[in-house]
């Protein structure tokens, strides 16, 4: 009936006890083994998110690469690995919140639910105990009742003999009366101390099995209970751990998304053109070289001398004529500090680039003079704060700092204007053609220009020497192998003049195909600088060759300019 009351009461499995006890210590090694998975389970977050910013390390742009990022896809490519980065890190949250939230909360629960088993079942073991030592001390009086009680019946037995018979005297019958009434009271009293006894056991064992361990099972299954209900939160937490950053993470697979949806073709394929034009105009038709007639080619100073050169230089000429210019060798050496290694528009921008650091450095130096100049103002006003005199030294640092930089911007300038004016517009005025390779050793005024010029021809790579023949032979021969025919051959049609010019430095035109001019003289210009920084000109009906444009100063005819405006006009269009 009690039972019924207890319903679902742990207290129903009373007999139980060791059972429930090993159930409960599984229940602990559960808890320990869930916290052991999500431990692990961290920890291959963990790795996962460093093998993930390990990747997107190892494939950022190294700084060389940086000019990839004016394609669009390379910096789809590059936020792509960002967002990776983003993404890695979220997992790094899983893995703390986990630890945190988790794996920290249940090691701490475990031990506080294992110390609270120990004390539960410590006073179901020593209720036990006590009810056992009653049932010992119940079965001793038990024992003791009935033991007196056969000792009272057999003197009950011997006093009845002994009264019976005639033979035995009074005295003997007397005291065995007296034997028998003392062991009926010992039987007696046995049997109250057995009844009051058993009453009391009775009493401890149905408080025993009816309170006391129903108090402790309720408590156990209390903790037990508790114990599920804690794994079922941890559970749910595992969970959400992982739903709390599917928002993040979503936002950054949707940042992919749209770095990916930002890629231009178009525009990429317009900054290949951009990064990779050269400005130079495309060469004209190869004209025929008719080797079945008589040759004559103008000789230099150093041809006339040697003969065996002339010879050589002449089957070098012939074989390089061959070189068309987009397939020209570039120097390897170390390139001249005015760029010009470079085609015209790759040159133009690089030395714009130059001119804005050099710009933004004279700005960082201007704003510390302004600086120092405040300070100094201060320390003149109030010269308890400090000495004016001391901040002069770096108010003239920075004086010279500014003048060297803006020297260099000058310099760069230069180079930079030049570059422009020799850049193809739609119609070009009649100026003096600037050079984008200067050539031989001469002294040139001192001017912005002229003194670009200087620096380029000292440059081991911008000169145009005897020494340097590589880079010059590879521009100039494909023409002068055709001025060589055109100067042997007296029957050919001369080319006809488009322009005359005016030498503003003396050129002694040691390289074969070059003609010697001196300062001031005036010449006829046959062909205009093609952009490899040298045009064609001649001096009578016998003398012509080529000479460094930077050395003359052209006026070309109206319908030549006219001609060569439309003509480069067209080009620029269709590149």
């Amino acid at each position: 009936m009690v039972e019924e009351k207890m319903g679902g009461c742990w207290s129903q499995t009373k007999d139980q006890f060791d059972n429930l006890e090993k159930h409960t210590q599984w229940g602990i090694d559960f808890v320990e083994k869930y916290t052991k998975f999500v431990k692990e389970r961290s920890e291959i977050e963990l790795n996962y998110a460093r093998q993930i910013r390990n990747l997107s390390k190892k494939y950022q742009p190294k700084k060389k690469e940086e000019d990839e990022n004016k394609y669009t896809w390379c910096r789809a490519f590059y936020s792509t690995l960002n967002e990776l980065n983003d993404y890695a890190g979220q997992h790094e949250v899983i893995a703390e919140n986990m630890t945190s939230q988790i794996i920290a909360d249940l090691t701490r629960y475990a031990q506080e639910v294992k110390t609270e088993r120990k004390s539960h079942f410590h006073d179901g073991r020593k209720a036990q105990q006590q009810v056992e030592a009653s049932w010992k001390q119940l079965e001793s009086c038990k024992r003791k009742f009935e033991r007196d009680c056969k000792e009272a019946d057999r003197a009950q037995q011997y006093f009845e003999k002994m009264d019976a018979d005639i033979n035995v005297t009074k005295a003997d019958v007397e005291k065995a009366r007296q034997q028998a009434q003392m062991r009926h009271q010992m039987a007696s009293d046995s049997k109250n101390e057995y009844s009051s006894y058993l009453q009391k056991f009775n009493q401890e064992q149905n408080e025993h099995y009816y309170t006391i361990i129903p108090n402790i099972f309720q408590k156990i299954q209390a903790m037990e209970e508790k114990r599920i209900e804690r794994m079922g939160e941890s559970l749910k937490t595992f969970a959400e751990v992982d739903r709390q950053i599917l928002p993040i993470i979503g936002k950054c697979l949707d940042g992919m998304t749209q770095v990916a949806e930002s890629i231009e073709p178009k525009n990429d394929s317009s900054q290949v053109i951009e990064s990779y034009k050269s400005g130079f105009e495309p060469p004209g038709d190869v004209e025929f070289e008719d080797y079945g007639q008589a040759m004559k080619r103008t000789v230099s100073e150093t041809s006339l001398n040697n003969s065996r050169s002339d010879n050589k230089a002449e089957r070098s000429s012939k074989s390089k004529s061959k070189t068309l210019w987009p397939f020209i060798k570039k120097n390897k050496g170390s390139n001249p500090e005015d760029f010009s290694h470079l085609p015209p528009e790759q040159r133009r921008k690089k030395l714009q680039a130059k001119i804005d650091d050099i710009n933004k450095d004279i700005q960082k130096e201007m704003d510390q003079r302004d600086a120092l100049t405040k300070m100094k103002e201060v320390y003149v006003k109030n010269p308890q704060m400090g000495d004016p005199n001391s901040v002069e030294p770096r108010l003239g640092e920075i004086a010279n700092n500014i003048e060297k930089l803006q020297a260099e911007a000058q310099k760069f300038e230069g180079w930079l204007a030049e570059v422009e004016g020799r850049m193809p517009v739609k119609s070009d005025p009649p100026r003096r053609t600037s050079v984008l390779y200067e050539t031989q050793n001469s002294t040139p005024p001192t001017t912005n220009n002229n003194n670009c010029a200087q620096d380029r021809e000292s440059s081991p790579d911008g000169s145009y020497t005897e020494e340097q023949s590589s880079e010059v032979q590879s521009k100039v021969q494909p023409e002068t192998a055709e001025s060589g025919d055109e100067f042997d051959d007296p029957d050919e049609e001369m080319l006809p003049t488009i322009g005359t010019c005016k030498a503003l430095y003396p050129f002694e035109g040691h390289n074969e195909g070059t003609i010697a001019v001196t300062e001031g003289e005036l010449l006829y210009v046959i062909e205009e600088d093609k952009g490899d920084g040298w045009t064609r000109v001649r001096r009578n009906e016998e003398e012509e060759g080529y000479v460094p444009t930077s050395y003359v100063e052209v006026f070309l005819d109206s319908n030549a300019k006219e001609l060569f405006s439309w003509t480069r006009v067209y080009l620029s269009e269709d590149s």
